[in-house]
């Protein structure tokens, strides 16, 4: 799967914004997947994952409820929505496919295929 996250931006805190994964190859819309980030300085971390079929998904503490991830297989894309967001969600954002084993983790180590990733920089 090759993968390509577009969308990020510069926005106020408080405000909205939502980003694309474009992916490429047949086993996508078998692959569960998820966005992960890496803020200046620090180690990439997990914010969003979700099962190959949309049912299921699983966020990570500092996100939940504000962000939703979804994924439209006919179009072959996955997408975050940013909600109320915060200065401390600055970070660049990848999208990644997950190891078919790993449902449920949250470790970048467990995301095989990932993304260019794309800049979200969010102002007080």
């Amino acid at each position: 799967v090759q993968l390509q996250a577009s969308g990020g931006g510069l926005v106020q805190a408080g405000n909205s914004l939502r980003l694309s994964c474009a992916a490429s190859g047949r086993t996508f819309s078998r692959s569960n997947m998820g966005w992960l980030r890496q803020a200046p300085g620090k180690e990439r971390e997990f914010v969003a994952a979700i099962s190959w079929s949309g049912d299921l998904s699983y966020y990570a503490d500092s996100v939940k409820g504000r962000f939703a991830i979804s994924r439209d297989n006919a179009k072959n894309t996955v997408y975050l929505q940013m909600n109320s967001l915060k200065p401390e969600d600055t970070a660049v954002y990848y999208c990644a496919a997950m190891d078919p084993a790993a449902w449920g983790r949250t470790r970048p180590a467990d995301f095989g295929s990932w993304g260019q990733g794309t800049q979200l920089t969010v102002s007080s």
